[in-house]
């Protein structure tokens, strides 16, 4: 940061009419739906609190910057023609790294303290609105723990250092590590999201396994191990692969580095095995159900993500608002400039709602709370992140040309809006998943049901978009119908949400405009909300 103000007192003009940069901006105490949907899910809002003080800084915001700017590089072979396979990352990356993990990014949820998930969900939400790639690597690492449980052994020789909130990026086996990262590499060029047609193949070798095939992406392949599947003599299997052992390298060699558009303090790669060392998670054959466990958890991390990029890009748009004139008027105080910031409030904040209360069930150690979990973060995520980006573009016309331009970090936001809902299963699969999980787990459904009228009786609007849900789809719908049915059930859920943890102008706004259809097409096209209630929110 300079030490002195920047020069206003041009030879041509004197620079006036532009914002000021928003240097330090505590993000827990700036963000009062924050504080009421994290208290409401049993969050811990103290920790919360001096994360959202650590995480705001403009040194942070900085990093970020930095980090996004200098993407990682590719080291195949040194000097002398040898391999590598390693990734070399800017230091701006390792600060934001080493500050997540440290504050229990990826081991908050499993210490044994109340709301360990919500308050880890809370800090993906934080962390999205800074740097969106690091939270990749760390949020791999938090949801691999349940997969782990599969194998006693590899529990305990694993999860000590997932757990650790010491961050140690240097290439060394496990045991010579104080903490420890863990990646995924799954899907195959001829599969994708059909992981059953895989062809990698895990050949037994005295205790462990050898594979040998390709991985069309491995994400953060920087990290310390990575969860696979491969087919084993008995069929598709979960296997660990360490990055590193003892004396050499594992011979997991990386192809090339994706070029995305988003995520790009991130890495994501392609990779080979070349006979590479792996121990077997689970029974042989039972690949898919294994790794689900940690699918599950990477699903609560993309609801939460859009939300913090919603905020992010929300909150700059404000900032640009309330201190940009035109026409006499803040931007601010101009009512259809009002009326758009309220608009895509009410999709924020209900993301924020819903993601936080999904969090919430991962904390309760009940069948019901299972159950409904697995149903619930499948509708947040779907619909979340079909939400995100159009509130992200909005957001960059408040800014009008400023919000196209780098200076500002709108393009990065922008350009990080899709990934979460093509992460960790694509709106199709979310979609047929959900129908799959109401048909073949009942009880998730009766849960649904009795969370959907809770709030019964309190809103008629509601009431009545509930009731015409259930005319529409008296059972489940074919696939042709499964995104309109989720849609409905995931903004029905939203609102039920907001109904309970939402100021009223909040949730009456949100029902009036997105059950009853008080509205148009385009952000802002609505009719009377109280824009000042919802805009306090910001």
């Amino acid at each position: 940061m300079p030490h002195l103000p920047p020069d206003a007192a041009l030879l041509t003009h004197d620079v006036t009419n532009q914002p000021d940069a928003r240097g330090d901006v505590d993000l827990f105490a700036t963000d009062p739906a924050l504080a009421d949907h994290a208290g409401a899910a049993g969050a811990d809002t103290a920790h919360l609190a001096a994360y959202g003080e650590t995480i705001g800084t403009a040194a942070m915001a900085q990093a970020g910057r930095a980090a996004n700017r200098n993407p990682p590089e590719l080291l195949l072979f040194d000097a002398g023609g040898r391999r590598l396979d390693e990734l070399r990352f800017h230091p701006a990356y390792h600060d934001l790294m080493r500050t997540g993990i440290g504050a229990g990014y990826a081991a908050i949820a499993w210490e044994g303290a109340a709301g360990g998930h919500a308050t880890h969900a809370a800090m993906v939400y934080l962390t999205s609105q800074v740097e969106p790639g690091v939270c990749c690597p760390m949020t791999m690492t938090y949801a691999a723990v349940p997969a782990l449980q599969a194998d006693n052994a590899l529990f305990d020789t694993w999860a000590p250092k997932l757990l650790s909130r010491a961050y140690d990026p240097a290439p060394k086996p496990l045991a010579r590590k104080p903490g420890a990262t863990l990646g995924m590499a799954m899907t195959e060029k001829q599969g994708g999201s059909d992981v059953r047609a895989n062809t990698t193949r895990a050949a037994p070798d005295g205790d462990a396994y050898v594979l040998r095939g390709h991985k069309w992406f491995c994400s953060a392949p920087m990290s310390d191990g990575f969860l696979t599947l491969a087919q084993a003599p008995g069929g598709l299997t979960c296997f660990l692969v360490p990055r590193w052992l003892e004396g050499r390298r594992n011979t997991i060699h990386i192809q090339r580095l994706k070029d995305k558009l988003g995520n790009r303090a991130n890495a994501s790669a392609e990779i080979e095995y070349a006979d590479a060392v792996a121990y077997r998670l689970g029974d042989e054959g039972e690949g898919v159900k294994t790794i689900l466990d940690m699918v599950h958890h990477t699903r609560l991390d993309t609801a939460m993500a859009p939300a913090g990029l919603m905020r992010a890009a929300l909150s700059h748009a404000a900032h640009w608002a309330r201190h940009r004139t035109t026409f006499q008027k803040t931007l601010i105080d101009q009512p259809l400039m009002r009326s758009v910031l309220a608009d895509l409030a009410l999709d924020w904040e209900g993301t924020l709602g819903l993601g936080m209360f999904v969090a919430a069930q991962f904390d309760r150690d009940t069948d019901e709370a299972r159950a409904f979990a697995r149903v619930a973060v499948a509708l947040a995520k779907y619909l979340g992140n079909k939400l995100c980006p159009n509130l992200v573009y909005e957001a960059m016309e408040v800014l009008g040309g400023m919000g196209y331009v780098e200076d500002t970090p709108l393009p990065l936001f922008y350009r990080e809006a899709p990934l979460n809902s093509i992460w960790e299963g694509s709106g199709n699969v979310i979609c047929l998943d959900i129908l799959r999980t109401l048909r073949k787990v009942p009880l998730s459904g009766e849960v649904l049901s009795r969370e959907l009228g809770a709030v019964a009786g309190q809103y008629w609007r509601y009431d009545a978009a509930l009731n015409a849900h259930i005319t529409r789809f008296p059972r489940l719908p074919d696939e042709a119908q499964a995104r309109w049915y989720v849609e409905s059930l995931a903004t029905l859920l939203t609102a039920s949400v907001l109904i309970r943890h939402a100021p009223a102008p909040v949730a009456e706004a949100y029902v009036a405009t997105r059950l009853a259809g008080e509205r148009g097409r385009t952000t802002g096209a609505i009719g009377a909300v109280d824009s000042d209630a919802i805009l306090s929110r910001l």
